[in-house]
């Protein structure tokens, strides 16, 4: 049985608890035993805001062991895998803190606030021989390990382009402070960087234009050009100043030389050249259950983090860095 302890029970750490319950229930050989907050005793009486709804406002957790400290739960508690949902400045430090204690650790993106932090948290995994993985869940949501899986085996060509996106409303508190949230390019836009990473590799040079309506938040809307060898024609746009009724909105647009790919409000449809287009069916689950089933299998079993390794988040994380830098620079290319 692995014992999982989870550090931060704001909206994140809700959605991980939601679906390590899930996962209990179908089976899957784990149990949160104990939750860590600073303000545990406010939040187990509280809602959580966020993007998307958690499965529950207000939660019950009288069957947990509840704690103020990390330094107190682990000393209490006999866990396995500790589940890190804390703002991005706090998860280089806890991260190699609790590697080197011998714990196999799951982190929240971003990864770390820079990449020097997040290369330390890399070669901490790979010295330390315990499991690492960030939470860069897209690269588990359904709609894009289709996409991922049209890419790898082209059964559609070659990709000849893409556009990815995703908006919201502004978030609230430490997120507006750049200096530890990144603005909206490191807390948002990373998860389309991240895909493109994921699904392309390193771009040889990137171009990004941004904005700054919020003072003090960094950027808070940007768009990101990718340059490739092949040629394809890449973009990714980022905007958390969506207000009123918008809500929340991911999706893209890929096209391949024999079809195109779109994710949006109407769901994942393919549109062949020379067939009717079509509605794939889906995984009924989301990227947060996909990303901590996966994690926690890799350990149960002993395997290797196959799709979200570290070094692969780090080098988007690089991306993202050189995207501030061309932002910065007025769009100038960045090469990588």
């Amino acid at each position: 049985m692995l014992k999982i302890g989870l550090i931060g029970f704001g909206f994140m750490g809700r959605m991980h608890f939601d679906n390590y319950k899930r996962l209990a229930a179908e089976g899957q050989q784990i149990k949160v035993v104990a939750i860590c907050d600073v303000a545990i005793e406010t939040l187990k009486n509280a809602k959580a805001g966020g993007n998307m709804a958690t499965a529950q406002e207000t939660y019950d957790l009288s069957g947990y062991a509840l704690y103020d400290s990390v330094d107190q739960m682990i000393a209490s508690e006999e866990l396995d895998l500790i589940d890190i949902t804390l703002p991005t400045t706090l998860h280089a430090d806890l991260t190699c803190e609790l590697l080197e204690k011998g714990y196999h650790v799951f982190c929240e993106k971003p990864m770390a606030r820079s990449s020097d932090q997040a290369r330390r948290m890399v070669e901490t995994a790979e010295r330390t021989g315990r499991k690492l993985q960030i939470g860069q869940c897209l690269r588990f949501w359904p709609a894009y390990e289709y996409l991922k899986a049209c890419v790898e085996d082209k059964r559609y060509g070659d990709v000849t382009g893409g556009y990815f996106y995703r908006g919201s409303h502004a978030p609230a508190g430490w997120f507006l402070n750049g200096e530890l949230s990144g603005g909206a390019l490191l807390d948002m836009h990373i998860h389309d960087t991240d895909i493109v990473n994921w699904l392309f590799g390193k771009p040889e040079r990137v171009s990004t234009i941004g904005r700054n309506n919020i003072p003090g938040s960094g950027f808070d809307a940007a768009s990101t050009h990718y340059v490739y060898p092949d040629g394809k024609v890449l973009n990714a746009q980022v905007d958390w100043t969506l207000e009123g009724d918008f809500g929340f909105e991911m999706g893209f647009r890929v096209n391949f030389a024999g079809a195109n790919i779109i994710l949006g409000k109407d769901g994942l449809t393919v549109n062949p050249s020379d067939a009717p287009g079509f509605k794939p069916e889906l995984a009924d689950h989301d990227g947060y259950y996909g990303e901590l089933r996966s994690f926690t299998n890799a350990i149960l079993k002993d395997e290797a983090i196959e799709v979200c390794p570290p070094a692969s988040t780090l080098a988007s994380l690089e991306i993202v860095e050189a995207e501030q830098q061309s932002a910065e620079r007025g769009g100038e290319w960045i090469k990588l």
